[in-house]
C-alpha cells in the first residue's frame, strides 16, 4: 500500500495496488498544472484508490481529462482521464515518492531543454543556505509524511 496527501493535511489518500506507468509528462497543460517543469505520475485503477482525508478540487483541463489538487494549500494530487477507470497521482504527493521511479516520458515535445542538465548544476543543502539563527523562521508548517 501506498499513501499520500497535501501540503497541509486537508487532503490524504490510499493506493491499494502497486501503481503502474510511473511516468513524467513534459506537456505544457502538465507544466501549467504543477507550476514546474513536467509532472511525475502513475496511476491505479478507481477501486484501488480511495481518498481517506477530506475532497480534492478538481479542474476539467481538457475535454478529456481533470487534475485534482488540495482547496487549502494548492498541492497537486492527480491527473485522471474522465471516461477511463483510473487516477494517476502526483509522486511527489506520495508519503514516499522515492518508491516509484519513474520509467517512460510524455509529451517530450513541451520538455524545456534544461531539463537535461538539471543534475550538473551545483547545489547546495538548505542548511547550508540559511544562517543558524535564521533557521527558526524556515521550520515546516506542511503536514508530515505519514497516514492520519
Amino acid at each position: 500500500m501506498h499513501t499520500g496527501g497535501c501540503q497541509c493535511g486537508a487532503v490524504r489518500y490510499a493506493l491499494y495496488a502497486e501503481p503502474t506507468n510511473p511516468h513524467v509528462c513534459h506537456c505544457r497543460m502538465c507544466q501549467k498544472a504543477f507550476g514546474g517543469f513536467f509532472a511525475p505520475l502513475a496511476g491505479v485503477k478507481l477501486t484501488e484508490f480511495a481518498w481517506t482525508k477530506g475532497a480534492p478540487g478538481a479542474f476539467r483541463s481538457s475535454e478529456a481529462a481533470e487534475r485534482g489538487f488540495c482547496r487549502d494549500c494548492g498541492t497537486p494530487l492527480f491527473f485522471r482521464y474522465v471516461d477511463k477507470d483510473r487516477i494517476s497521482i502526483s509522486l511527489g504527493s506520495l508519503d514516499e515518492p522515492a518508491r516509484i521511479v519513474p520509467a517512460r516520458q510524455y509529451g517530450v515535445e513541451g520538455r524545456l531543454p534544461c531539463v537535461a542538465t538539471l543534475t550538473e548544476l551545483p547545489g547546495s543543502r538548505t542548511e547550508d543556505d540559511v544562517p543558524a539563527a535564521e533557521r527558526a523562521r524556515f521550520k515546516s508548517r506542511q503536514h508530515p509524511d505519514q497516514p492520519d
